[in-house]
């Protein structure tokens, strides 16, 4: 197809697709001329991905990252979890106090230092924000969190593909990318219905 026909057919207007191209998020067609090309399949793939994580907020950069992890995934999923978290995570900034995130990590059980340093940096400004804020979450609350956490994470590690690398590197990134923002509306969406249950009013 010619780019105006996969413009068509994924939605997105013929000078974004050109502004993916130059941006090698989107890999050149196969020319038929030295001013035309053609597209295929895999171009509506990818061009369908590149929507989803910039409808997600993931920032170019960031998506460049992701999609270099999809071509060319480590041999350990492990290390493609990594990737895919260092794609989304701001980076971990040398000022930062780790103690408070380290000290609840390692409440839990688990050793600070196998964490990737971006993650253990973005718990570190969550706790900070509350700390500044004067807001406590309770013990018994942050130990459910885990709890929760920890269900919802052991189930998503024993879905990934074993299969096809190319259907784990896809579950492993997009699951990262793309699942947040539906954890967040789910919980919300809990929040309404345990509260309207317990203290009897519905939410309008």
């Amino acid at each position: 197809m010619r780019i105006s026909e996969l413009s068509a057919e994924t939605g997105v207007p013929v000078a974004t697709i050109k502004y993916y191209l130059r941006e090698k998020l989107l890999p050149e067609g196969e020319r038929t001329s030295p001013t035309q090309a053609v597209y295929g399949p895999a171009h509506v793939e990818r061009l369908r991905l590149i929507r989803a994580l910039v409808d997600s907020r993931v920032g170019i950069a960031a998506s460049r990252q992701v999609i270099a992890a999809l071509d060319d995934p480590p041999a350990n999923p492990n290390h493609l979890l990594g990737l895919a978290h260092a794609a989304v995570s701001p980076p971990a900034l040398d000022d930062l106090d780790l103690s408070a995130a380290e000290a609840l990590i390692s409440r839990w059980g688990w050793n600070p230092d196998a964490c990737g340093p971006q993650q253990l940096a973005g718990v570190a400004r969550a706790l900070d924000t509350l700390d500044r804020a004067g807001f406590t979450v309770p013990e018994a609350t942050m130990d459910a969190y885990l709890a929760g956490i920890r269900r919802m994470v052991d189930a998503e590690i024993d879905a990934i593909p074993t299969t096809s690398t190319d259907a784990a590197v896809r579950y492993v990134v997009l699951g990262t990318v793309l699942v947040e923002p539906l954890l967040l509306a789910l919980r919300r969406v809990a929040e309404e219905f345990v509260s309207g249950d317990r203290y009897g009013d519905a939410v309008s």
